[in-house]
C-alpha cells in the first residue's frame, strides 16, 4: 500500500529532478505492483468470500441475518455470491469497493478499525487478509465468474490422531479446486467440535484434548466439510485379557471391542437371564413377560435359549404393535391434521408393512411413490400431511435419510455440504403432486399432473429437478408428460448404495436397542456429527443392505450380540462410558411402554376414551388421545418428524403421578385386578410375593427381601392383608428397578 500513499500525500520537493525520480520511481513501482497483482487475480468467490465468513461478516449474529446490520446484508455464510458482491460493491454509493483508492474503502477501513465498527476490529493493515482484499479491489473489483475454479473437497490433516489429556494438536486443511489446485485454507476454514467434553478447536485450527473419549473436529470452507477424528485413551490400567472374556459372537461385537480396546474401557460381564428376558421384551414387543414365562425361562438349562427367546419376540403380535407405533410416530399418523377414517388407513398401511415384515426399501419406495385414494392406499395419506413439494421433500429426508435439509430452504447449510440449489433441485421433484377432496368423508385422492415447477427464491426460476447426491431426471423423461418426478426419489432414497439410507434407519434400530444412538440425535446424521463408532455404523448399515433391508436381520444380530447382552452394571473401569458400549445403559421406560407395563401388572388396563377396552397404550394408531400420564412421561404428538418430540427428562408432574396419583392408586385398589387375583387363588404369602416380583422385575426376589415382605403380610390381620399387598405393589411400581430398562 506504499505505492498508493506515496501518488496521494503532499510533500514540497527538495529539488525539480528529485520530484521527477520520486515520482518515476514511485510510478515505476506502482506499475510493478499491479503488474504482479494482475497475473494473481484474486477471485471473489474463492479467496473474498471465506474472509468474510471466517470473521463472521455473514453470519447469522451480523452482516448474514436475515435483516443485515446497519442497512448492509450479506448472504447467510456466503452462499449468493452474485448477490455478495453487488451488496459490496454496487450499494452504499459505492464506498464500501472503491477501486480508486483501495485503501479508503470501508471493506478495509471498518475490520481494521480505521472507521468505527459494530464488530469491532477483525485484522489488522499489515494482515493477509487486508492484503488479498485490497489486491482484489485494486485489480478493479473483478465479479464471480462462471469459469472461476470450483472447490471441490476439503481434508484435514492429520485425519486421524491419538492424544493425552492436555495435549494440543495443530491442524491443517487444504483444499482441491476443479482446475487440480490444492490450497492450504486453515487460516479460513470455521471449526466445530463434535463433542467437547473430549476436545475443542481454536479459530485457528489448534485442537486441546480435556477428556478421555473419542471426539471429532469438523472443518467447513465454501461450503465444503471435512472430519478428522482424535482418539483419547482413559487412565484405566487394563490388561488384555479383559477383552478376551468373552468370545465375540458377531461383528458387531469385535467392532465394539475393538473400539473399547482402543480407550481401554473394560466390558461389562453379560447380564443374568432375569435381566435379559424383561430387557428383551422391553426393548422388541414394549411389554413385560409374564410370570409364568419368567420362570421358564430361568428354569430351561439349554444353552441355545436366549436365541430361541429372540426368535419368539420377532414373531410375537406384540412386536407388531410395538414396530408399527414406532413407524407411525416417524411418519406422523395423527388425527390432528387427518380425519378418522385417513388416519385409520394410514395406521393399518403401516401395521400391515411390519406384519409382513416389508423391507425397509420396498416400504419407503411405497410411501414415496403413492398416489390414488387415501382411504384406499394409506401410503397416501403421506402426501396429505406433506402437501407442498419442500414440506414433502424435507420429511422423506427426515424420516428415510435421517437428516434435515430445513436450513437449505433458505440458505446453504451451515452445518452440512447441501447447497440452497439442491434443496430446491430436491423439492423440485415433488412439484407435481396433487390432491382432491373424495366422495366420503376422510377420502382424498393423491394424483401427479404432468407440467408445474417449483421457483427458486433467489434465482427467480425452478431448479433442474434431481436428488440431493444423484442424478436428475434424463431428458426423454422430463420431456415425458407421463413421467413421475418421483420415481428419481424413490430410486435414489432407497437404494442399496445410498449410504445415507441403511445408516439411517441402522442407526434408529440401533437407539431402540441401546437407548444411545451411534449417532446421536437418530434424525441428525451429518457430516459434522460423526458416529461414535463409524466403523460399526458402516458395518450395520452393509449387512442391512445384503439382507435386502430385512429389519427383524438387523435386530437378530443386534440381541444376538455380546454387545446387547451385557451387564447395565458400572465398574470402575467403564463407569464414565456413556457412548462407547462397554455395558448396557439404563434408560426410562419411554411413556406409553410405562403405561402398559403398569396395567400389565396391576391387571387393570387403561381405558383410552372411545376405543375398545383392553386396548394397550401401544395398540392406539393416534396420539391425539386424551392421557395425562403419556404426556407427562413424554409422548410424542406426532406434529414434525424429529426424535426431539420424545423426552425422557423428569419432571416434578412425574414424581407426583407416581406417588400419589389417581392412575396407579386406582389401580391398585380396583377390584378384579392381579392382587384379587392372586388372593382368590390361595397363594401363601411367599407365592404372593414372588409374584408381585416376577410380574413387575421379571426375577425372583432375594432372601432378604422375601423374609422381609413376607414377615410384613404376616404380622398384618386378615383385613389389613390387602392393603399391605397394595403397599408393596406400590413400592415395585414406583421404583427405579421397574421404571427403567436395565
Amino acid at each position: 500500500m506504499t505505492a498508493f500513499r506515496l501518488l496521494h500525500e503532499d510533500r514540497k520537493p527538495r529539488s525539480q529532478s528529485v520530484s521527477w525520480f520520486a515520482l518515476w520511481l514511485c510510478l515505476t513501482f506502482n506499475l510493478a505492483l499491479l503488474k504482479a497483482w494482475a497475473a494473481d487475480p484474486v477471485s471473489f468467490r474463492n479467496q473474498v468470500q471465506p474472509i468474510l465468513s471466517r470473521f463472521g461478516c455473514n453470519s447469522g449474529a451480523c452482516h448474514g441475518a436475515a435483516a443485515g446490520q446497519g442497512g448492509f446484508k450479506l448472504s447467510l455464510r456466503g452462499y449468493d455470491d452474485d448477490g455478495d458482491y453487488l451488496a459490496l460493491t454496487r450499494q452504499a454509493l459505492g464506498r464500501r469497493v472503491s477501486p480508486a483508492e483501495p485503501e479508503r474503502s470501508l471493506l478495509l477501513l471498518k475490520p481494521t478499525g480505521a472507521v468505527p465498527h459494530k464488530g469491532g476490529v477483525k485484522f489488522d493493515a499489515n494482515s493477509v487478509e487486508y492484503q488479498r482484499l485490497a489486491r482484489w479491489i485494486a485489480q478493479g473489483a473483478p465479479r464471480p465468474s462462471e469459469n472461476d475454479p470450483r472447490i471441490e473437497s476439503i481434508e484435514i490433516l492429520p485425519a486421524r490422531t491419538v492424544s493425552s489429556v492436555g495435549s494440543k494438536q495443530p491442524i491443517q486443511v487444504r483444499a482441491r479446486f476443479s482446475n487440480g489446485n490444492t490450497e492450504d485454507v486453515t487460516p479460513w476454514a470455521k471449526f466445530t467440535s463434535s463433542v467437547e467434553a473430549v476436545a475443542n478447536v481454536s479459530e485457528g485450527g489448534v485442537i486441546s484434548v480435556v477428556g478421555p473419549g473419542e471426539g471429532a473436529v469438523t472443518a467447513w470452507y465454501l461450503s465444503k466439510l471435512s472430519t478428522a477424528f482424535i482418539t483419547v485413551p482413559f487412565t484405566n490400567e487394563v490388561e488384555t485379557q479383559s477383552f478376551e472374556v468373552q468370545a465375540p459372537r458377531n461383528f458387531v461385537d469385535e467392532l465394539v471391542l475393538r473400539k473399547l480396546r482402543d480407550l481401554r474401557l473394560v466390558p461389562a460381564a453379560l447380564c443374568s437371564d432375569s435381566e435379559f428376558i424383561r430387557r428383551a421384551y422391553l426393548d422388541t414387543v414394549g411389554v413385560l413377560p409374564k410370570p409364568d414365562e419368567v420362570r421358564a425361562f430361568l428354569s430351561n438349562s439349554n444353552s441355545d435359549k436366549r436365541d430361541v427367546l429372540i426368535e419368539t419376540l420377532l414373531k410375537r403380535d406384540e412386536f407388531v404393535d410395538y414396530w408399527a407405533y414406532k413407524w407411525s410416530d416417524l411418519l406422523l399418523v395423527q388425527s390432528k391434521r387427518l380425519r378418522p377414517a385417513a388416519m385409520w388407513s394410514f395406521y393399518s398401511w403401516i401395521r400391515e408393512q411390519v406384519a409382513l415384515n416389508t423391507p425397509w426399501d420396498v416400504l419407503a419406495r411405497k410411501l414415496i411413490m403413492a398416489q390414488g385414494s387415501t382411504l384406499e392406499n394409506g401410503a397416501a395419506n403421506f402426501y396429505i400431511l406433506h402437501n407442498e413439494p419442500k414440506l414433502a421433500a424435507e420429511n422423506v429426508s427426515q424420516a428415510f435419510l435421517g437428516m434435515s435439509i430445513n436450513c437449505a430452504r433458505c440458505h446453504n447449510h451451515p452445518l452440512e455440504k447441501w447447497t440452497n440449489d439442491q434443496y430446491f433441485g430436491f423439492a423440485n421433484l415433488f412439484a407435481r403432486i396433487r390432491s382432491k377432496s373424495g366422495a366420503v368423508d376422510g377420502e382424498s385422492h393423491v394424483f401427479v399432473v404432468s407440467d408445474g415447477d417449483l421457483i427458486q427464491p433467489l434465482k427467480g426460476r425452478p431448479q433442474t429437478p434431481r436428488a440431493l447426491e444423484g442424478p436428475g431426471p434424463d431428458r426423454a423423461q422430463a420431456l415425458d408428460r407421463d413421467h413421475d418426478r418421483r420415481a428419481v426419489v424413490a430410486d435414489w432414497v432407497a437404494s442399496s448404495s445410498n449410504a445415507y439410507f441403511a445408516r439411517a434407519i441402522a442407526n434408529r434400530i440401533w437407539a431402540n436397542f441401546f437407548g444411545v444412538g451411534l449417532v446421536e440425535k437418530v434424525d441428525d446424521l451429518r457430516l459434522s456429527n460423526p458416529a461414535s463408532n463409524e466403523a460399526l455404523l458402516d458395518a450395520l448399515a452393509q449387512a442391512l443392505a445384503e439382507k435386502k433391508f430385512d429389519l427383524k436381520s438387523l435386530m437378530r444380530t443386534i440381541l444376538q450380540s455380546q454387545t446387547y447382552q451385557r451387564s447395565s452394571i458400572a465398574s470402575l473401569s467403564n463407569a464414565a462410558d456413556a457412548r462407547y458400549y462397554s455395558r448396557y445403559y439404563p434408560r426410562r421406560l419411554m411413556a406409553e411402554v410405562l403405561l402398559d407395563a403398569i396395567s400389565q401388572v396391576t391387571g387393570v388396563p387403561t381405558r383410552f376414551g372411545a376405543y375398545p377396552e383392553g386396548w394397550r397404550a401401544l395398540q392406539l394408531p393416534d396420539s391425539n388421545v386424551d392421557s395425562y400420564f403419556l404426556k407427562s412421561f413424554g409422548r410424542a404428538d406426532r406434529d414434525r418428524t424429529c426424535e426431539c418430540e420424545r423426552t425422557a427428562d423428569p419432571s416434578v408432574a412425574q414424581v407426583l403421578h407416581l406417588s400419589n396419583g389417581d392412575l396407579l392408586n386406582q389401580k391398585l385398589s380396583a377390584k378384579g385386578g392381579r392382587i384379587d387375583s392372586d388372593l382368590g387363588a390361595g397363594l401363601d404369602f411367599e407365592r404372593l410375593v414372588e409374584s408381585a416380583y416376577l410380574s413387575a422385575y421379571a426375577r425372583f426376589p432375594a432372601a432378604k427381601e422375601k423374609e422381609s415382605l413376607v414377615r410384613t403380610l404376616a404380622e398384618a390381620s386378615s383385613e389389613d392383608r390387602r392393603p399391605v399387598l397394595e403397599d408393596i405393589y406400590w413400592a415395585l411400581l414406583t421404583s427405579k428397578e421397574f421404571l427403567f430398562n436395565h
